[in-house]
């Protein structure tokens, strides 16, 4: 059976039409769940003691930077921030040992063995959490620094019956240049997908740069137990193991944000992210499915748009790609103000088109073996 050219065209219109209706579906029933979140009051009255707990490896000079942000945290009750020290070989130490002259509530966790069939920062991770004082944990890293001295505060806040996972937003510090945007956008569009999940009762990941959950819940399963092989995961892979409907909630006021550095070169980037995404197959049936469609979809969209611009109708083509930027537009409008990164708005379209190559640059991350070290 032959096709002719107006054939051809009207199969990639059609094809166009049915990528892009799935794209407008996940912004309207999905993404619309972040972007129209209002956090309910809860009784400050219910907080209970919380325990910090930054892992760090050489970290000596984020560690002088970032440290008093939490530690000067205003939180009325018992609350410890515990650093656990994992092999460093630079004067991590000694800065940990200044700081606890000036804070009792610092506690120094130094290992100075490596675990054997451990692989990444899971160890160190498990061992300040089995370390901790209290059952509520709330987790960051050394080369980040808490937006506001109610960090902890908004946290604890979260945890309302049944709660025994809180999810943050780990955000970039604010700088000239396109890189800096271009990080910034994709870790905004992972928020909105992460946080919009979680809202619609199918949590799936969290980031481990703000992140908070109980430990009873670490110790009745196990731990890392179920992923001490692969190297990353610790946060992502544990939330996408134990997380629910029930027991996940977010935390996304502007205060309770942790702020880093956004790497300087494309290539340090790059390395970064490869690393972070090969753990996404590892996920759940469920979530690689939903997660999945959404990328496959957005995949094709520009693609198909082109060839159906060409092969068929230039201008029904463009209005249905309009209808879905305009639909995206308030989304992410709505959802850059509520995670403090709207300056991004005005560029949000060539930022869509820019997310469209860096799907095809990170696709292979999902085949890559994963790295061996932590940091």
């Amino acid at each position: 059976m032959e096709f002719n050219l107006s054939q051809i065209g009207l199969v990639v219109f059609i094809v166009f039409c049915t990528v892009a209706g799935i794209q407008i579906l996940y912004y309207l029933f999905l993404f619309r769940r972040l972007a129209f979140y209002k956090p309910t009051t809860v009784d400050t009255n219910t907080n209970k003691p919380i325990s910090v707990i930054i892992c760090a490896r050489d970290e000596a000079e984020n560690l002088i930077k970032n440290l008093p942000g939490v530690l000067v945290q205003e939180f009325p009750l018992k609350h410890e921030i515990i650093v656990v020290n994992d092999n460093s070989t630079d004067h991590s130490r000694y800065v940990i040992e200044e700081f606890q002259k000036a804070f009792d509530t610092l506690s120094h966790l130094e290992l100075k063995q490596e675990a054997k069939m451990i692989i990444g920062k899971k160890f160190p991770l498990s061992m300040g959490i089995k370390s901790a004082k209290f059952d509520t944990l709330l987790l960051t890293d050394a080369d980040c620094v808490p937006a506001s001295e109610n960090w902890v505060r908004h946290f604890q806040n979260a945890y309302t019956n049944g709660i025994e996972i809180v999810l943050g937003y780990g955000a970039f510090h604010k700088k000239a240049g396109i890189l800096n945007k271009l990080i910034r956008f994709e870790t905004f569009h992972s928020a909105l997908q992460y946080f919009s999940y979680a809202l619609a009762g199918i949590p799936y990941m969290g980031v481990g740069r703000n992140l908070s959950y109980k430990r009873d819940l670490f110790m009745k399963n196990k731990g890392f137990s179920s992923i001490n092989m692969i190297p990353s995961g610790d946060d992502d892979l544990f939330i996408n193991r134990v997380a629910t409907k029930r027991n996940t909630t977010i935390v996304i006021d502007r205060e309770a944000h942790t702020l880093t550095k956004a790497k300087d070169s494309w290539k340090e980037w790059m390395r970064q992210k490869y690393r972070h995404y090969t753990t996404t197959k590892y996920y759940q049936p469920r979530h690689k499915f939903w997660l999945g469609l959404y990328s496959v979809s957005f995949g094709l969209l520009y693609t198909f748009c082109i060839a159906a611009a060409i092969l068929f109708n230039w201008w029904m083509v463009l209005s249905i790609l309009a209808f879905r930027w305009l639909i995206q537009g308030v989304i992410f409008y709505k959802g850059m103000k509520k995670l403090n990164e709207l300056d991004l708005f005005p560029f949000f379209i060539l930022l869509d088109i820019w997310m469209y190559v860096y799907y095809f640059i990170t696709f292979p991350s999902l085949w890559a073996k994963p790295k061996q070290k932590w940091n």
